[in-house]
C-alpha cells in the first residue's frame, strides 16, 4: 500500500495496482453492508438502555433500510452531477460521522435521526464501489473484480449477527457503530490518494443541470413506502393495520408514476431504459431473488437454531460462520471460472447447489445436530458464491460503461428490496404456517384418539416418578403435550419456508435460458466498452 501512496501526483489510475483499489472500495462498503444485519441481536440490549421497548428499537433497523432504499438507484444521478470521487468522499464522510453519533445517541429518537443518516451516507457505497471495480479492472479480469465486490456484500450480512452479538455480549452495543470510525477514516485517506474519476465522468454544471424533483420525491416517496410496509407489516398484522395499507398504497402509487415520469425525461435520476436491455433486465431480476433468499434463509435458520433447539445467538451465529467462509474461499474461484465458462451455466450450478442446501434444510427436526446444520448452510453457501459474480458479469456484459453507476444503483436496489421480502415474506410464512399447523395437530388431542392417550399417560408417569402427585401430574403432561404440539407445529413451518426458498431458485433456472450468450471471459463488448 505505501508503495502506491508515492503516486499521488498521477491523475490516471493505471499506474496504481487495481488491487489497492479493490481493497480500498471495499473497507467502507463492506461496513456499510454488515450495518444491514450488525444491530439485529443487539436490540433487547438497546431498547433496556434507551428506556424504550424492542418493538419501538426495530426502527433503528427501519430507519437505515428505508435511507438504503431511497438512496441506492440514485447513485448513478449523484455521480454525474457531482463527480464520482466526490460523491463517494461524502458518502464515506457522512456514513462515518452518523456512525459516531449513533454510538454516542443518549435516546431511542436521536438514534433513529441518525441511523437515516447512516443510511443515506452509507447507500451509494455499494454501487459506487462496484462502478469503480468495473471500471479498474480489463475487461478479461472483471470476473475477479466482481469476486472482491461479492466477499464484501454477500460475506458481511452473513458474520454481521455473529460480530454483532460478540461485541454486544463482550462490551457494549455502542461499540458496534463505533467501530466504524476508524474504517471511515481510512477509507477517505486511501480514496483521496488513490482513486480518480474516469475521462468521461465530467461532472455537470449545477447550473446548466435540470434537477428532476418530482423524480426525486416520487422515488423517494415509493422506495421509503415500500420498505416501511415490509419491514413492520408482520408486526402490524399487514394488511390489518391501516398504516400498513397506507404505506402500501402509498408505495404503489409512487413506483408507478416514476415509472411513468422517468422514462418520458430526458434526465432521468434513474435510467430505467437500460432495463431494456434484456441480460440486464434478467440479472436484476435474479439479484432480487438471490437477495429474497439470502436474507430469508440468514433470518429463518438461526431463528429455527434458538427457538427450537435452545441454541444462544453465539451459538447460532458460529452456525452460519462457516458458510461465509465458504463463500470467501469460493467467491476467486467463481472468479477464474468465468473466464473459462459462460457466465449462465455457472448460474445454473450455484442456483441447484443452493436449492440442495435448502432442501436439507427442510429435512430437518428437533434432533438435528450441530454438525448437520453447519454443513447444509455450506451447502447452500456453496452455491451462492456461485451465483453472485456471475450474475453481476452478465447484467453488465452489454452496459456501455458510461451508464455503469446508473445500472449498478439499479441492481444493488434490486438485491436491497429482496431482501427485505425475504424477510418480510419469511417472517409472515413462519408464523401463518404455525398456527396452521397448529389447528391441524390440535384435532388429534381427543379422549378418542389412542396416540394422544398413550402419550398423555407417559408424560404422567414421567412426572409422578419425579415426584408429582396425580393431581399436578396430569395438568403438567397436558401442558407438556400441548407444548410438545406447539413445538412440532414451528418445526413443519421453518421446514416449508425453506423449501419455498428452494423453489424460488429452482424456479429461476428456465430464465437463464432466455439470456443472449456471453463470451467467457470478457466483461463487455468491445464495442460498448469505450
Amino acid at each position: 500500500m505505501a508503495s502506491q501512496v508515492l503516486t499521488l501526483g498521477a491523475r490516471d489510475r493505471s499506474d496504481i495496482n487495481p488491487w489497492v483499489i479493490a481493497g480500498t472500495v471495499m473497507l467502507a462498503t463492506f461496513m456499510e453492508v454488515l450495518d444491514t444485519s450488525v444491530a439485529n441481536v443487539a436490540l433487547p440490549h438497546i431498547a433496556g438502555s434507551l428506556s424504550s421497548s424492542v418493538d419501538e428499537s426495530t426502527w433503528v433497523l427501519t430507519a437505515y433500510l428505508v435511507a438504503n432504499a431511497i438512496v441506492l438507484p440514485l447513485s448513478g444521478w449523484f455521480s454525474s452531477l457531482f463527480g464520482r470521487k466526490r460523491f463517494y468522499m461524502t458518502c464515506v464522510a457522512v456514513f462515518t460521522l452518523s456512525s459516531a453519533m449513533c454510538g454516542l445517541a443518549p435516546s431511542l429518537t436521536t438514534l433513529i435521526v441518525f441511523r437515516v443518516l447512516q443510511g443515506l451516507g452509507g447507500g451509494a457505497l455499494q454501487p459506487v464501489s462496484q462502478a469503480i471495480l468495473r471500471e479498474t479492472f480489463p475487461r478479461e479480469k472483471q470476473g475477479m473484480a466482481m469476486a472482491m465486490y461479492g466477499m464484501g456484500v454477500v460475506f458481511a450480512p452473513v458474520v454481521g449477527p455473529t460480530l454483532g452479538g460478540w461485541i454486544t455480549d463482550n462490551f457494549t452495543w455502542r461499540w458496534i457503530f463505533l467501530i466504524n470510525i476508524p474504517v471511515g477514516i481510512c477509507s477517505l485517506l486511501f480514496t483521496s490518494l488513490l482513486i480518480f474519476d474516469p475521462p468521461y465522468l465530467v461532472r455537470k454544471s449545477l447550473a446548466g443541470l435540470r434537477i428532476d424533483y418530482i423524480g426525486l420525491g416520487l422515488l423517494g416517496t415509493g422506495l421509503g413506502a415500500l420498505e416501511i410496509m415490509l419491514d413492520e407489516g408482520q408486526r402490524n398484522d399487514w394488511f390489518s393495520s391501516p398504516a400498513i395499507v397506507a404505506a402500501a398504497l402509498i408505495a404503489a402509487v409512487a413506483l408507478v408514476s416514476v415509472v411513468f415520469w422517468e422514462l418520458r425525461q430526458k434526465d432521468p435520476v434513474v435510467d430505467l431504459h437500460l432495463l431494456k436491455e434484456r441480460n440486464f433486465a434478467i440479472s436484476t431480476f435474479a439479484m432480487f431473488v438471490l437477495g429474497f433468499v439470502l436474507y430469508g434463509s440468514t433470518m429463518a435458520l438461526p431463528l429455527f437454531l434458538q427457538t427450537l433447539l435452545g441454541y444462544t445467538a453465539t451459538q447460532s451465529g458460529m452456525a452460519l460462520s462457516p458458510g461465509g467462509l465458504a463463500i470467501m474461499v469460493m467467491m476467486p474461484i467463481v472468479g477464474f471460472l468465468l473466464s473459462r465458462f459462460e457466465a449462465r451455466w455457472l448460474v445454473m450450478f450455484g442456483l441447484l447447489v443452493s436449492s440442495l442446501g435448502l432442501y436439507q434444510m427442510s429435512r430437518f427436526d428437533l434432533d438435528v445436530d450441530f454438525h448437520h446444520a453447519v454443513m447444509a448452510r455450506i451447502v447452500q453457501s456453496l452455491g451462492l458464491a456461485f451465483l453472485f459474480v456471475p450474475i453481476n458479469t452478465t447484467a453488465f456484459y452489454f452496459i456501455a460503461k458510461q451508464n455503469t453507476s446508473y445500472a449498478t444503483g439499479l441492481i444493488n436496489l434490486a438485491r436491497n428490496i429482496g431482501g427485505s421480502s425475504g424477510i418480510a415474506l419469511s417472517t409472515t410464512l413462519i408464523a401463518r404456517r404455525e398456527q396452521f399447523h397448529q389447528q391441524r395437530l390440535i384435532e388429534h388431542l381427543s379422549p378418542l384418539d389412542a396416540s394422544y392417550q398413550s402419550a398423555l399417560e407417559a408424560a404422567k408417569q414421567m412426572f409422578l416418578a419425579k415426584g408429582a402427585d396425580a393431581a399436578h401430574a396430569a395438568q403438567q403432561a397436558q401442558q407438556f403435550v400441548y407444548a410438545t404440539v406447539q413445538r412440532q407445529a414451528s418445526v413443519l413451518a421453518f421446514l416449508e419456508d425453506f423449501r419455498l426458498l428452494a423453489l424460488g431458485f429452482l424456479l429461476l433456472i428456465p430464465l437463464m435460458f432466455l439470456m443472449k450468450k456471453t463470451r467467457a471471459g470478457r466483461g463487455s463488448t468491445s464495442s460498448l466498452a469505450h
